[in-house]
């Protein structure tokens, strides 16, 4: 495996991730695949906490991924605890998978003093490998027994692969004038098959909200942040995001509906914190040295506007113009024709950074190839287009694809 070095992209320090009531979280180097470093994390939840998940739509899911989606139902979104592991993605693992699956949750389970359907898990790593967990029930018990509040970058350390910084968030939120706190962590660099890395986020809070109400802010928070990131347009076996909501020390009665006035401040707080995590795995994208915004406009809804964006963000040419520093305007047109959503050629807009590069079917009079190309030295870019139809509009994050990117997933397994 070649030495990664940190993303040049990356945030100075680890941010000071503030505790959430009726959370402890901890984490241990159980060396199922790195040495010397956490690979297993345990997040132990006050009794009343709700949670709720969104997950990847790909067709071969993990182990992992379908104990959650169905432990959620038969609990009604009750957690007691959630297991992560990192060095083995737990999937493509038939029986074995499922029983690893049942086993890690029998433990923490046990030591924890709930039911197995109150265990959360997530797994990352080499796929089609069997996970030995054998070794999970000394160390949880190890990792339970100093549990925390505070043991954040442990724990967001623990969940990663090939990634190389950890990744934290965390925001004060008011609901009816009272403080609520939302903390979170991620990790992602890269998805490539057959050892892809995965993108797992995990949001905590002590708001008291339902888990019904949690699902529906967490799945319009992923739709805007975990959901509009690229970095290699490969989705991946283990993508999970998990939201819990302990409700201690909020204070108030519980909120059921997720467009309760009172949740206004909370539901743009839980937002920020999921775009800032979300970015961050961008910024930490295999061999990245541009981070990049895609802006589309005027498309004939939001749903085409992304669609827009992402056939942007993904291309291997647009993607290599920016590693190059190469203003090369002409192949993010090719990107919007080829999404197959509606844009009017005549009518379209597109700027790099701040200057207006074509309208009207043609490159701009006033447009000057080396502004563009100095801005395009920048460690952040911006694209903003308006394709000229309707309304429609969304951002996504990509990144640029580097000589770095194929040295490091041609030579390593996660």
């Amino acid at each position: 495996m070649p030495d990664i070095k940190k993303s040049p992209l990356a945030p100075d320090q680890f941010p000071n991730l503030l505790p959430v009531a009726g959370v402890e979280v901890g984490a241990a180097a159980a060396g199922l695949r790195y040495e010397g470093r956490p690979d297993l994390m345990l997040a132990k939840f006050a009794e009343g906490t709700r949670a709720a998940g969104v997950f990847t739509r790909t067709k071969m899911p993990a182990a992992p991924v379908e104990w959650c989606r169905n432990v959620l139902t038969k609990s009604g979104g009750a957690a007691r605890a959630l297991v992560v592991n990192a060095g083995n993605a737990n999937a493509f693992t038939g029986s074995k998978g499922q029983k690893a699956a049942q086993a890690t949750a029998d433990a923490a389970s046990r030591i924890v003093g709930c039911d197995p359907c109150e265990v959360l898990i997530a797994s990352t790593g080499v796929i089609g490998e069997p996970l030995d967990v054998s070794k999970f029930p000394r160390f949880l018990k190890r990792i339970h027994e100093g549990l925390s509040g505070a043991m954040w970058r442990e724990v967001a350390t623990a969940i990663t692969t090939t990634d190389t910084f950890p990744k934290g968030c965390s925001r004060i939120a008011t609901i009816e004038g009272r403080p609520v706190v939302i903390s979170g962590i991620a990790k992602g660099s890269g998805m490539i098959a057959p050892d892809m890395a995965t993108m797992l986020g995990f949001m905590f809070t002590n708001a008291q909200i339902s888990s019904a109400c949690l699902a529906e802010i967490l799945r319009r928070a992923t739709d805007i942040s975990f959901n509009s990131i690229t970095v290699d347009s490969d989705t991946s076996t283990n993508d999970t995001v998990l939201a819990f909501a302990t409700g201690k020390n909020a204070n108030i009665t519980l909120i059921e509906d997720p467009d309760d006035d009172r949740l206004a401040d909370f539901r743009t707080k839980f937002s920020e914190v999921a775009v800032d995590l979300a970015q961050q795995i961008v910024r930490d994208g295999e061999g990245a040295t541009k981070f990049v915004t895609i802006e589309i406009t005027g498309a004939a809804s939001n749903e085409a506007a992304k669609k827009i964006a992402l056939s942007i963000a993904n291309s291997p040419l647009v993607k290599t113009a920016i590693a190059g520093e190469d203003p090369n305007w002409g192949r993010l047109i090719m990107a919007v024709g080829k999404s197959g959503e509606l844009a009017d050629r005549d009518i379209l807009q597109l700027w790099i950074g701040d200057q207006l590069v074509a309208e009207k079917g043609q490159v701009s009079r006033a447009y000057e190839e080396s502004v563009a190309a100095d801005y395009m030295k920048q460690q952040e870019i911006r694209f903003r287009m308006d394709v000229g139809v309707a309304g429609g509009q969304a951002t996504v994050w990509t990144c640029d694809l580097t000589h770095g990117y194929i040295e490091i997933n041609a030579d390593y397994r996660s």
